[in-house]
């Protein structure tokens, strides 16, 4: 969309472009992220680095440019780790049991700390498990990505324990429409943005052999110790704070999804 966007292309730690970058501006979205959850741990200093230190490099950036406005994709889905009751809500106690998600709740406190400190306006959204077309697989991350990247490599998928792993997966478009209502919110806390309903590995893979009429072949391999076996998030915050809702079921959107992404 040239006539209403610059798309700039440069490294986070850049400071002189990101500085050029927020010129004229009002806001920011801030949805960068270089590591996944399930491998952050094999190297928590670059998560550190990358992530955490550079954020707050952004946010002094702000701060000298007098830009008081930041809306911050957090994780609902490592923030709280395992669940003491579900659905998880924002006040659920946080202790993430990987890197990703301890990074992700430290910058969740320096947002605050530069709210407090700074007149920050932010507001920081949970997402639970995004998808949808276009969704590149990339390592690890993304179930649904990586089942299509693996059907249409003719290559089997392979799934860390029994597929019973519950997860809350929200269509991409109630991901954007939940950006679009933070820009204009009063809202200055954490969000959970999510569909409210969980589904298991096993209940997705069923739902892409349906869609194929096929049977899909999958390899069942030893449970992760770091995978929590359900995580639903509760969304009715979103609702009263931002005035959103999901509108995309998992069929709607997963149809969708295979779709623009089977060959």
């Amino acid at each position: 969309f040239p006539e209403i966007a610059d798309a700039v292309q440069a490294d986070f730690s850049d400071v002189m472009s990101l500085t050029e970058a927020m010129s004229g501006v009002d806001m920011i979205f801030h949805l960068i992220s270089t590591s996944v959850p399930a491998t952050s741990n094999k190297n928590p200093v670059h998560d550190i680095e990358s992530n955490l230190v550079n954020t707050v490099k952004l946010l002094e950036l702000m701060r000298n440019a007098d830009l008081k406005r930041i809306v911050y994709l957090s994780s609902g889905g490592t923030v709280y780790g395992a669940p003491k009751s579900l659905p998880i809500t924002e006040n659920h106690p946080t202790n993430p049991t990987c890197s990703y998600g301890i990074v992700k709740l430290a910058i969740e406190k320096y947002l605050q700390m530069y709210a407090e400190l700074y007149q920050l306006d932010v507001t920081i959204l949970r997402p639970s498990n995004p998808y949808g077309p276009g969704q590149t697989h990339k390592g690890v991350q993304g179930f649904i990505g990586t089942c299509i990247d693996k059907i249409n490599a003719g290559q089997p998928i392979t799934v860390w324990g029994d597929g019973s792993v519950v997860r809350d997966y929200v269509y991409i478009d109630d991901v954007v429409s939940a950006c679009l209502a933070a820009m204009t919110t009063e809202y200055t806390g954490p969000v959970n943005i999510s569909s409210g309903v969980g589904y298991s590995l096993n209940q997705i893979i069923n739902m892409i052999e349906k869609y194929k009429g096929e049977e899909i072949e999958v390899i069942y391999q030893q449970k992760r110790s770091f995978d929590i076996p359900e995580v639903i998030l509760d969304n009715q915050l979103a609702k009263t704070s931002l005035g959103w809702t999901p509108l995309t079921s998992i069929e709607q959107g997963l149809g969708l999804t295979l779709q623009h992404g089977l060959k």
